[in-house]
C-alpha cells in the first residue's frame, strides 16, 4: 500500500470525523496516514517476478526497443492528490508522489525500488512532509528502508481502553514533531530477510483547550517526550506482486525496544505479527486474507498503545478510538477487476483490543464489513486508487488511498 487516508463518518449526522494515525508516536497524522505501511513497514509498492520471466521480458524489450525503452519502461511515477474534509481537521489535501524504478538495470533479481514524498495542509493549521523509500540492491541480497518526517496536526483522542457500546469521551489535541526512522535487512534465502531497524522521535503533545470532564489527561512526561528504539525486522516475502498479489504469501515480524540508553524518556516494547495471504479464484478475481496481533509492554506511552483501525486493521473504525496493550484483527477481502481501469472490492472480519491477553471477551469484540471503488492508476504495475466504505460497531468510515488495503 502506498497510502491511505480514512475519513470517518458518525452515526447521527453522518458527518465526517478526523481519523487518527497508525501510531500517535508518528504524531503526523496527514503524512501517517497518506503513507501507513508504505516505506517503514514492508507493504511498499514493488512488483516481482520469477528469474525466468525477468530475462524473458527484457530480452523482448531489447529486440523491439533497445536499452533506452527497457529503462524507460521500467519506471513508473505516481502522482495521487487525497482530499481531506474533517470538522476536526478542517478542509484540505494530501498529495502523495512516488518514483518506482531499478538501481542498476543489470540485475535481473532485485525488484524495483521506491522513493516517495507526501505533503498534507488543512486550514486548520494541520500539516506535514515525508521523504521516505526502500531500496533493493546486489543482485536482490539486501533491502533498506528509511523515512524522514515532520508536522502538526489537531485531533480528538478517545483515551485509553474505551469499552464497545460506551459513550466516548474526546479530548482534543494538538501534536506534533519530528520522525527518523530506518532499517537495513539481509536477505538469508528462501525469501526471508532479516534485519536491525533504528527510530528516534522528537514529539510534542497537548490539550487544545479546557480539560474534558472524565476525559484523558496528558501525563506530564509525554508533554514533550523523546523515544528512541531499536529493533529487528523479519520478512518472508512470496508475493508475486506487492501492487496487485494475486499469489503466494507475505510475513512480517518486528519487535522494537525503546530504552532511556538510547535517549528514549519511557522504557518499553512494541512487537507486531502480520501475516497476509492471496490466491486467485476466477479470472481477474483475487481472495486475500489478513491476520495481525499487537502487544505493547512496560511503560508504553499512550502514543505507542495498539491502535485499533489503523494499517487497515480494519476499515470501519476511526484510528485510535480503541487502543490498549493488546489487539488483534482478521480479515477477507475479495477482489474483483472490472472492465476497462475499474475493479470493486467486498472485505469484512474481527477483531478486538484489550489490556491483557486473558482480558479479551466476546461481547466487546469489534466486526466490520464494507465495499469499495478501484481505479487503475498505472495499467502496468496495477496500481490502484482506491475508495473504502467501512462499517463498524462505533460508526462508519470512508477510506481513500494509493494501493490495496493489504
Amino acid at each position: 500500500m502506498i497510502g491511505a487516508i480514512a475519513v470517518p463518518w458518525s452515526k447521527s449526522a453522518q458527518e465526517m470525523k478526523n481519523r487518527t494515525f497508525k501510531k500517535l508516536g508518528c504524531v503526523l497524522l496527514l503524512i501517517s496516514c497518506a503513507c501507513a505501511n508504505s516505506w517503514a513497514q514492508t507493504d511498499v509498492p514493488v512488483q516481482k517476478k520469477d528469474d525466468a520471466k525477468q530475462t524473458s521480458d527484457l530480452k523482448q524489450d531489447q529486440n523491439t526497443a533497445g536499452t533506452a525503452s527497457i529503462k524507460k519502461k521500467r519506471e513508473t511515477w505516481v502522482i495521487a492528490p487525497i482530499p481531506v474534509s474533517s470538522p476536526a481537521v478542517g478542509s484540505g489535501l494530501v498529495l502523495v508522489l512516488g518514483y518506482v524504478f531499478n538501481i542498476n538495470e543489470e540485475d535481473k533479481l532485485s525488484p524495483p525500488s521506491t522513493v516517495g514524498a507526501v505533503g498534507a495542509y488543512t486550514n486548520s493549521g494541520s500539516r506535514g512532509a515525508l521523504l521516505g523509500g526502500r531500496l533493493y540492491f546486489n543482485q536482490n541480497k539486501y533491502q533498506t528502508a528509511f523515512v524522514v518526517a515532520k508536522g502538526r496536526v489537531n485531533f480528538d483522542f478517545y483515551g485509553i481502553g474505551r469499552i464497545p457500546n460506551r459513550d466516548a469521551i474526546k479530548v482534543p489535541l494538538k501534536t506534533g514533531g519530528t520522525v527518523f526512522f530506518g532499517e537495513f535487512m539481509r536477505n538469508v534465502g528462501k525469501g526471508i530477510f532479516i534485519g536491525p531497524r533504528y527510530q528516534h522521535r522528537n514529539l510534542y503533545a497537548r490539550v487544545d483547550g479546557p480539560e474534558t470532564p472524565g476525559g484523558f489527561v496528558i501525563p506530564a512526561i509525554d508533554a514533550q517526550a523523546t523515544t528512541a528504539a531499536i529493533g529487528v525486522h523479519v520478512q518472508r516475502d512470496k508475493r508475486d506482486s506487492t501492487f496487485y498479489p494475486t499469489k503466494g504469501s507475505l510475513l512480517d515480524i518486528t519487535a522494537d525496544f525503546f530504552d532511556q540508553w538510547l535517549g528514549s524518556r519511557r522504557q518499553y516494547q512494541v512487537y507486531r505479527v502480520e501475516y497476509n495471504a492471496f490466491r486467485a479464484v476466477g479470472e481477474k478475481q483475487v481472495l486475500a486474507y489478513r491476520g495481525m496481533v499487537c502487544a505493547a509492554n512496560q511503560s508504553v506511552p499512550f502514543y505507542d498503545l495498539c491502535l485499533y483501525g489503523t494499517s487497515s486493521d480494519l476499515r470501519g473504525y476511526t484510528g485510535g478510538e480503541f487502543q490498549n496493550r493488546r489487539q488483534f484483527a482478521t480479515q477477507a477481502e475479495y477482489r474483483r477487476e472490472l472492465k476497462g481501469r475499474f475493479g470493486v472490492v467486498a472485505f469484512g472480519g474481527i477483531g478486538g483490543i484489550a489490556a491483557s491477553w486473558n482480558a479479551f471477551r466476546s461481547d466487546q469484540l469489534l466486526p466490520a464489513a464494507g465495499a469499495g471503488l478501484r481505479f487503475k492508476l498505472d495499467k502496468k504495475n496495477h496500481i490502484n486508487y482506491r475508495i473504502d466504505l467501512g462499517f463498524g460497531r462505533a460508526g462508519r468510515t470512508l477510506t481513500i488511498g494509493v494501493g490495496e488495503a493489504f
